[in-house]
């Protein structure tokens, strides 16, 4: 592909990549491996796995290594009982990034997985190459309800932290499985494509991941725990030079005007990227441009 004159690539709404498998901490994790040369490390969100950037990785893999991986208890990775926290998450990607060998990746995440990836950062700023956030979960700690974004969210998510009805409620209904194309507003996600969304998670009991995640949401100072994990985190987040990429949509879900201040403010070497209408799921909202502009800024990133 001529680097001057880039082309959009088609949209598809299958999963054309080989499996591979890890067994990393004793949990055998699904991931795919195209392309060759510097490595990216494509760390999806929740409810979602690895299909979420299947219209990603061509932009990609003819430039560099693409591995996207699933994360534990979800996708095609082995299913958990346990295990689901952020700090849990950290522990097992990066014993995958170790096992693997990957030097500098670049980290790419959506989500949870982006919060994932940064855990794994600030724990070791020396072989991470830069980070490409795509609507970043925990970017900070929310001091209050009153200012939980999206605040049109805020009562579904009290409610998955309710001790008594919060389990019963996700497991019984798969609340952001089945959402997922009332929230995907700059174009229509297909039956197809919400099929294979909606694959790992066919079994009510296994949907314990998806659950865990809006528990860990650092608000109202709980947890704790998760509250001064992202606090320890941004610390070196906030003092790095590490390029940095974020792509946020309008209105957005997990970054709006707050955050993209916050990301000015607070974050150097970093790189804005508006895709237009959207709302949480970016990769099905906009792929070309976000494939095109991890491409472009990738591919200018030095060596």
């Amino acid at each position: 592909m001529d680097m001057s004159q880039p082309e959009s690539l088609p949209v598809h709404k299958d999963f054309p990549y080989g499996s591979r498998y890890l067994t990393v901490n004793g949990v055998r994790l699904h991931y795919v491996d195209e392309g060759e040369g510097p490595p990216v490390l494509l760390l999806h969100g929740n409810p979602t796995w690895s299909y979420m950037y299947r219209n990603i990785i061509p932009y990609l893999a003819p430039y560099v290594r693409c591995i996207a991986v699933d994360l534990p208890g979800m996708g095609k990775s082995d299913k958990l009982e346990l295990g689901c926290t952020l700090a849990e998450h950290a522990e097992y990607i990066s014993s995958f990034i170790e096992q693997l060998g990957l030097i500098n990746p670049v980290l790419v995440g959506h989500d949870w997985g982006m919060a994932v990836g940064l855990e794994y950062a600030a724990a070791n700023p020396g072989n991470v190459r830069a980070v490409a956030m795509l609507e970043p979960q925990a970017l900070y700690p929310t001091p209050s309800w009153e200012e939980f974004t999206p605040a049109e969210s805020a009562e579904l998510f009290q409610l998955l932290r309710d001790p008594g009805q919060g389990w019963p409620f996700m497991r019984d209904n798969s609340v952001f499985v089945e959402g997922m194309p009332s929230i995907i507003i700059n174009r229509q996600l297909s039956a197809e494509e919400h099929e294979y969304y909606r694959e790992p998670f066919l079994n009510p009991e296994e949907r314990r991941p998806m659950w865990v995640f809006p528990n860990q949401i650092p608000v109202d100072g709980q947890p704790p725990e998760v509250v001064k994990a992202v606090v320890q985190r941004n610390r070196w987040f906030t003092g790095s030079d590490v390029p940095k990429l974020l792509f946020y949509a309008e209105p957005g879900c997990t970054i709006r005007e707050p955050q993209v201040s916050w990301c000015r403010e607070h974050l150097s070497n970093l790189t804005l990227c508006p895709i237009g209408k959207g709302f949480h799921h970016l990769t099905e909202e906009n792929p070309q441009l976000i494939g095109l502009e991890l491409q472009r800024w990738i591919n200018a990133l030095p060596l």
